[in-house]
C-alpha cells in the first residue's frame, strides 16, 4: 500500500462518472467535504493481497499516527491510483478502503470517496512541515504478522489511572498536577503515535561517548558497538544475569531461529504480538526468534517436573532476538530489530503461586532498575489485564500499586486478546515524550497447554503448570537508551551526567601535567587496579580535564610536582561536583581504592576495554 498523506484546511470531491470497476454507490455518497481534515490518497497493491487484515489494521495505524501528530479529528479516504504502477483488484481494493474506513471511524469523522469513478477533487494543503507526508506499506516482503497483532490493532481498550487509594479513574478525569511524567506516557499509550520525527538526545550521546552507532552495512535498526558500548552492555547483561540466577534461575541457551511450520510453534507465532524476520533454507521456512519463549517451553515439555521444584525457572540472556519493528519508529537505541533481551520464565503450580511470585518479580524489577541507575521516578508503571482477572484479584493489583506508592495507568480489556491475562511494565518517557517499556512481567494461561508442559503433583497425578514471562530490565540496549536520555535531562537541569561507577568505561582518569609525572601515573594504575587510564596525550591540562568530563569519567586524578613530593592525590569527584564548581578531595591510593571497592561492591567488573595510555587508542567516530 501507498499512502500520501495531507493535512488540509478542507477536501472536497464529486463523483463525475464511473469507471468499468467502479462500486455501486447512491446518490449521497457522489459528494463529500471534509474541514480541518486529514486526506489520505490510497494505493492498494499487489502485495497487500496476501493479507488484507494486516494491511487494514497497519494502514489504519499509520493513517491514525499521522492524524494524531497533526491533531485532525476527521480523515478522507481517497483511492488514487496513481501513487502505484503494481495495484491490486479492485475487489481487495474496495474490501481494504472499507476495512480502514471501519476501523478508524472508531476513533474519528471519516468520509471515504468512492472506488472506480472519475472524480474532480478541491483540496487546500495547510503548508506546516508535517502537513505532506507519504508511506509505504509492505507487509509481505520477509515480514510476518501475528494474528495477535492484527487483534492489537482492533482490541478496544479501557484507559483508566489507579490512584493509592485503588480507585480506577477514566484517564482523560484523571488530575494528572504533580504527575507530569504519568500524563505524557498515557497521551503516548492512547494515542499510539510511535513514529519519531526528531533525534533524541540519547543519539548524539551514544556516539560522542563513543559507546554505539549505526551500522550502514545492516538493515536498519542492527546497531554496531565500539569497546567502551561493548563493556557497559556486557556489565548490564551479566548483571541481569547474576540478579535472575538469585532468584533461582537456571540459565539456558536456545536457537535464534525455527520451523514456521512447526505446529506448536504455528500456533504461538499467532498469539504473540511482534513482526517476524522470515528466512528459508532447505525447502523450509523459518523465523528469527523474537524472544527466548520458544526455545525454553520447548524445553520444559521434555522435562520431568515434581510439584516441589515449583516455581521453576529458567533463563536466557538472548543475543539476539529480532523485531521488524516499522522504519519510522528506528531511532537510536530506543527501539531495535535486533536486541539483547534477559528473558527468564517460571512454571507454577497455580494461580495463587503465579500471583505470589508476580509479586515478588514485580519488586526484584524494581531493585534491578535502581541498581543501574533508574529509580521510581524515572518511569511510569503500566498494568495491563481484563476485567475477569481484575474482578477476581482486585486487592492484588492494589498491592501492585502501594508498593511504588503512586498512580499507574491501567488498560483493561474486556476480553482476552493475548496469551496473557495480567501484564505490568515500567515504561521509561524520554525528552522527546516518547515511552519505552523496560521490565516486565505477565502471567501467560496458554502456553502450558500449548506446549504440553506439565509436573506431577503430591497423587502422582499430571498437571498444567502457569507460566510467566519476566525480563527483569528489558532489552539491555533501551536500559542504555533509557541511561542516556536520563543523563540528558539532568544535563539541562544544571547537574552533571554520569552513569553509575561500576558501568563507567573508565573509572578513574590520571592525567600527568608533564612527562616527568608519567611513572608515577603508571605506579597508581598498578596500584589501584579498577578501569584506570592515563592521558599521556600531548594536550594541555586543561584539555584533558575537560574531556575527562566530556566522558563522563567518575574520578579524575592530576598528578603535579606537589602530588609526587607528597605521595597524595588530588581527586575530582564528579558525583559530588557541579558544572560550574569542581569537588577536589585529597586522598591516598589506598583511600580511592577503597571508595571505589564501596561503590562497585557485588556488582559485575571486567578489565579496561582500551589501552590504557590514550596516545595508544584509534578514533571510533
Amino acid at each position: 500500500m501507498q499512502l500520501l498523506l495531507i493535512h488540509s484546511d478542507y477536501i472536497e470531491f464529486e463523483a463525475k462518472r464511473p469507471t468499468k470497476m467502479a462500486e455501486e454507490i447512491d446518490e449521497q455518497a457522489k459528494k463529500g467535504r471534509l474541514e480541518e481534515a486529514l486526506c489520505a490518497f490510497v494505493a492498494v497493491e499487489k502485495f497487500d493481497e496476501d493479507d488484507t487484515e494486516a494491511v487494514i489494521a497497519e494502514g489504519s495505524k499509520q493513517i491514525s499516527d499521522v492524524a494524531t501528530q497533526v491533531h485532525a479529528e476527521r480523515i478522507m479516504l481517497y483511492p488514487y491510483a496513481h501513487l502505484s504502477s503494481n495495484l491490486s483488484t479492485p475487489a481487495t481494493a474496495v474490501k481494504i478502503l472499507k476495512g480502514m474506513a471501519e476501523t478508524l471511524s472508531r476513533d474519528y469523522e471519516v468520509v471515504r470517496a468512492p472506488f472506480g469513478w472519475y472524480k474532480a477533487f478541491t483540496l487546500s494543503c495547510k503548508g506546516h512541515p508535517l502537513s505532506e507526508l507519504s508511506r509505504s506499506i509492505r507487509l509481505g516482503d520477509g515480514e510476518v504478522v501475528s494474528e495477535a497483532l492484527k487483534s492489537e490493532a482492533k482490541a478496544v481498550s479501557y484507559w483508566k489511572i489507579m490512584d493509592l487509594d485503588g480507585r480506577l479513574i477514566d484517564a482523560d478525569k484523571f488530575d494528572f498536577a504533580g504527575h507530569e511524567n504519568l500524563r505524557k506516557f498515557t497521551n503516548y499509550e492512547i494515542s499510539k503515535a510511535r513514529a519519531v520525527d526528531k533525534v533524541p538526545p540519547h543519539v548524539d550521546l551514544m556516539r560522542r561517548l563513543e559507546l554505539v552507532d549505526y551500522e550502514p552495512g545492516s538493515d536498519p535498526g542492527n546497531m554496531r558497538y565500539y569497546p567502551k558500548g561493548r563493556l557497559v552492555k556486557s556489565l548490564l547483561e551479566n548483571y541481569v544475569l547474576d540478579r535472575a540466577t538469585e532468584l533461582g534461575a537456571m540459565e539456558v541457551e536456545t536457537p535464534i531461529m525455527y520451523d514456521m511450520e512447526h505446529p506448536t510453534l504455528k500456533k504461538y507465532l499467532d498469539r504473540f504480538p511482534a513482526r517476524q524476520y522470515q528466512i528459508e533454507a532447505d525447502k523450509k521456512r523459518l523465523f528469527l526468534r523474537f524472544a527466548a519463549c520458544f526455545g525454553q517451553f520447548l524445553m520444559g515439555h521434555d522435562m520431568t517436573i515434581s510439584y516441589k521444584a515449583l516455581p521453576l525457572k529458567m533463563l536466557e540472556i538472548t543475543r539476539y532476538s529480532f523485531r521488524r519493528e516499522q522504519r519510522g519508529e528506528l531511532v537510536g537505541i530506543r527501539r531495535l530489530r535486533a536486541f539483547t533481551m534477559p528473558d527468564m520464565h517460571t512454571l507454577t503450580r497455580d494461580m495463587s503461586q503465579a500471583t505470589e511470585e508476580f509479586r515478588a518479580q514485580y519488586q526484584a524489577c524494581i531493585s534491578v532498575l535502581k541498581d543501574v541507575g533508574l529509580d521510581l521516578d524515572d518511569y511510569e508503571v503500566a498494568i495491563r489485564f481484563t476485567k475477569d482477572f481484575y474482578a477476581e484479584n482486585k486487592e492484588f493489583i492494589e498491592g501492585l500499586v502501594e508498593i511504588v506508592k503512586k498512580p499507574v495507568l491501567i488498560e483493561m480489556w474486556d476480553e482476552r486478546f493475548f496469551y496473557f491475562v495480567l501484564k505490568f511494565e515500567f515504561n521509561f518517557v524520554d525528552n522527546l515524550d516518547k515511552a519505552s517499556a523496560l521490565s516486565t512481567v505477565q502471567i501467560d494461561v496458554e502456553n502450558a497447554e500449548r506446549y504440553d508442559i506439565s509436573y506431577v503433583d503430591e497423587a502422582g497425578e499430571k498437571k498444567r503448570p502457569i507460566l510467566l514471562h519476566c525480563s527483569p530490565s528489558g532489552a539491555i540496549e533501551r536500559v542504555m537508551y533509557a541511561l542516556l536520555e536520563k543523563a540528558a535531562r539532568e544535563a539541562e537541569e544544571g547537574k552533571l551526567p554520569m552513569l553509575k561507577t561500576w558501568l563507567s568505561p573508565t573509572q578513574v582518569r590520571i592525567i600527568p601535567v608533564a612527562e616527568r609525572h608519567l611513572a608515577r601515573a603508571q605506579e597508581i594504575v598498578s596500584a589501584l587496579g579498577f578501569r584506570t587510564d592515563i592521558d599521556d596525550r600531548d594536550e594541555t591540562v586543561g584539555k584533558k580535564i575537560r574531556d575527562a568530563g566530556r566522558e563522563w569519567i567518575p574520578y579524575v586524578v592530576v598528578i603535579g610536582d606537589d602530588e609526587l613530593a607528597s605521595g597524595k592525590l588530588t581527586v575530582t569527584v564528579r558525583q559530588e561536583s557541579t558544572p560550574k564548581s569542581a569537588t577536589k578531595v585529597a586522598m591516598s591510593v589506598e583511600d580511592l581504592r577503597a571508595r571505589l571497592s564501596a561503590e562497585t561492591a557485588g556488582m559485575p567488573w571486567r578489565r579496561l576495554p582500551l589501552p590504557v595510555k590514550l596516545s595508544l587508542r584509534p578514533k571510533f567516530i
